[in-house]
C-alpha cells in the first residue's frame, strides 16, 4: 500500500473482540496511518464517529446486543447527502445473505474473516483512494463555487457602477448636482418598502429607478433646457424621452436593466390613462412605474428646475394628495402620506 495515500486518512475500527481490533491497529499503524480509534462496543460507534469523522469504518457484522447492520442505520444519519464515507464490513459469517445484506444497508465493501492482510490492504487502499478523489472533488467544487460567488458578486457591482454612471450622465443634462436620480431612487425604494414588497425587489427599484430619465440623452438641450413653457410642438418632443430611455435599456437581459427599462417607458403614464407614451391606465401601469411617478413628481416640484423654482413641501405634498386616484396610485398616495416628506429632501 502507498503510505501517501492513507497516512492522514482517519480510520474508527468497531469490534466486540479486543484482539481483533488491536489486530487492526497494529496493521494500520505499520502502514503509516497515525489517525486510528477503535472501540469493542458498538454503542460507542456513533459517538466516536461524530467526534472523529473518520474516512473510512472498519466494522465488524456479528457482534452482541447492537449488530454491524444496527451500527450502520445508526451511522447514515451522521452521512451528510452526496457524501462519500466508505465503510469496509468485516466478518466470519460467509454466507452470501449476509454479504448482500452488508452492500445492501450501504457498506462500500465486505471481507470475510480470517482474512489475508494482502487482500486487506489492497480493499483499504482502493476505498481511501476513492475517498480521498472525492474530498479532492469536493474542495475544487468549493473553490469553484467561491469563484463564481466572486465573479458574480463582481459583475453585479460593475452593473449598479454603470447604471450609476448612465443616470448621472442623464440627469448632468438638466441638474448638474446629479442628486435627482438618487433622491428619486431613494424614496421609490422607501415607497416599495411601504407597499410592503420584498427587500431584493425593494433594493432592485432604488437601482432602476435611478435611470427613469435616461432618455433625456436623446432630447436637444433648446427643449431641455427651456427656461420657459414648452410649446406642443416641444412637448411631444420631449415626451420622446420615455421611449428614448426604454429602447436603450431594453436591449439588456439583466433584472435590473429590464426593470429600469420598465419604469424608464411608464413613469409618465397616469392612472386615469392621460399620461404617455402609451396612455396605459390603472394596473396596466407596472408597479414599479406607478412608485416612481409619485417620487419623481415629489422630487420635480420640490426642487429648482430651468423652468421653475422650488415649492414647498407641504404644497408639493398636497399636490401628490390632489392627484390621487387621477395621475397617482392611491394606494401609493397612501403610502408616500405615511413617510417623512422632509427627509426626502
Amino acid at each position: 500500500m502507498e503510505q501517501t495515500n492513507i497516512k492522514d486518512a482517519r480510520f474508527l475500527i468497531v469490534d466486540d473482540e479486543l484482539a481483533n481490533v488491536r489486530v487492526l491497529e497494529r496493521m494500520l499503524e505499520g502502514w503509516g496511518c497515525l489517525n486510528v480509534t477503535g472501540t469493542t462496543n458498538p454503542y460507542e460507534a456513533p459517538t466516536l464517529f461524530g467526534a472523529f469523522q473518520p474516512d473510512l469504518v472498519l466494522l465488524d457484522v456479528m457482534m452482541p446486543g447492537l449488530d454491524g447492520f444496527g451500527v450502520m442505520q445508526q451511522l447514515q444519519p451522521l452521512i451528510p447527502d452526496g457524501d462519500y464515507l466508505p465503510i469496509l464490513m468485516l466478518t466470519a459469517d460467509t454466507a452470501e445473505p449476509t454479504k448482500h445484506k452488508a452492500l445492501a444497508v450501504g457498506a462500500k465493501d465486505f471481507l470475510t474473516k480470517p482474512f489475508h492482510m494482502a487482500e486487506l490492504s489492497l480493499r483499504i487502499s482502493n476505498l481511501i483512494e476513492t475517498r480521498l478523489l472525492h474530498l479532492q472533488i469536493k474542495e475544487q467544487n468549493r473553490n469553484l463555487e467561491e469563484k463564481v460567488r466572486e465573479r458574480t458578486t463582481a459583475l453585479a457591482q460593475s452593473e449598479i457602477e454603470t447604471v450609476e454612471c448612465l443616470a448621472l450622465a442623464a440627469e448632468f443634462r438638466d441638474d448638474d448636482t446629479g442628486q435627482h436620480t438618487q433622491r428619486v431612487g431613494h424614496t421609490s425604494a422607501l415607497l416599495a418598502k411601504c407597499l410592503g414588497l420584498p427587500n431584493d425587489h425593494m433594493k432592485l427599484i432604488r437601482r432602476a429607478a435611478q435611470l427613469h430619465d435616461v432618455g433625456k440623452i436623446g432630447i436637444a438641450d433648446s427643449i431641455l433646457l427651456k427656461p420657459g413653457k414648452l410649446t406642443p410642438e416641444e412637448f411631444s418632443i420631449m415626451k420622446e424621452h420615455a421611449v428614448i430611455g426604454a429602447h436603450i435599456l431594453e436591449r439588456n437581459h439583466t433584472p435590473l436593466l429590464q426593470l429600469a427599462s420598465r419604469i424608464a417607458l411608464t413613469h409618465h403614464e397616469r392612472w386615469d390613462g392621460s399620461g404617455y407614451p402609451h396612455r396605459f391606465s390603472g394596473e396596466e401601469i407596472p408597479l414599479a412605474g406607478r412608485i416612481v411617478a409619485v417620487a419623481d413628481v415629489f422630487d420635480a416640484l420640490t426642487h429648482d428646475r430651468p423652468y421653475k423654482k422650488a415649492w414647498p413641501v407641504a404644497e408639493a405634498t398636497a399636490e401628490i394628495e390632489a392627484q390621487s386616484g387621477r395621475q397617482f396610485d392611491e394606494r401609493i398616495v397612501k403610502a408616500f402620506l405615511t413617510l417623512s416628506h422632509e427627509t426626502l429632501i
